[in-house]
């Protein structure tokens, strides 16, 4: 890859392997695959989706990306980017308030806590949660939860922001406003997202380019 290129990516994977070991061989196989030789490049500024089919990796993927998870084989590199995942579960403490988990995402993100703090009113606007983010997480709906860690990240606005099925949640109309703030961040030049869902249509819509994991 040339110099120039490579001032393009954003993340680079190379013949990355996941493996889980199962508590009963299955077929003679002591290990799971989740992710088996994948290789690809995220570039600076594009919005890239990924589909596949149920258990094909693809949050595996993500939380490689996001540095949650470090390959049995192959390696990822960053090329001095900040990444955020959101997804339903991720960074989440079912016991703490949604106050203090926007506080704990926006750190897992390498965000300051002053920074967060001054993004705090924005965040909550954007969620729609109102009084509830004084409430545990562990009272909200999957809806809820998604409509919390999609407006973190996209106020805060990691360098690269992955995004794990959370539009697939929630009610029509957020899923309407979340969709109008990605394309807004999509016409900035250095946002780059990488976008999983199984809404075809979405993924047409919002993706300069798609990429499917078979396995």
């Amino acid at each position: 890859m040339s110099e120039q290129s490579q001032a393009k990516v954003a993340l680079e994977l190379e013949s990355v392997e996941i493996r889980y070991r199962l508590n009963e061989p299955i077929e003679g196989k002591k290990y799971y695959k989740a992710l088996s030789s994948v290789s690809l490049s995220v570039f600076r500024g594009e919005t890239l989706g990924i589909v596949g089919h149920n258990g094909a990796g693809k949050s595996t993927l993500l939380k490689v990306m996001a540095g949650i998870l470090a390959p049995d084989r192959g390696r990822i590199t960053n090329h001095g980017v900040s990444v955020g995942l959101l997804a339903l579960q991720a960074g989440f403490d079912d016991e703490l308030s949604g106050i203090d988990n926007i506080i704990i995402n926006g750190m897992l993100m390498g965000f300051s806590k002053r920074r967060i703090k001054r993004s705090m009113d924005e965040i909550i606007e954007f969620s729609g949660l109102g009084e509830f983010v004084y409430q545990p997480i562990k009272t909200y709906s999957s809806g809820m939860r998604s409509r919390l860690g999609f407006a973190v990240g996209v106020t805060l606005t990691p360098d690269v922001l992955l995004i794990d099925e959370v539009l697939s949640v929630g009610d029509e109309d957020f899923r309407g406003k979340a969709e109008q703030a990605m394309m807004e961040k999509m016409h900035c030049r250095d946002q780059t997202i990488v976008f999983v869902s199984h809404d075809a249509a979405q993924v047409e819509r919002l993706c300069d380019r798609v990429i499917r994991l078979d396995h």
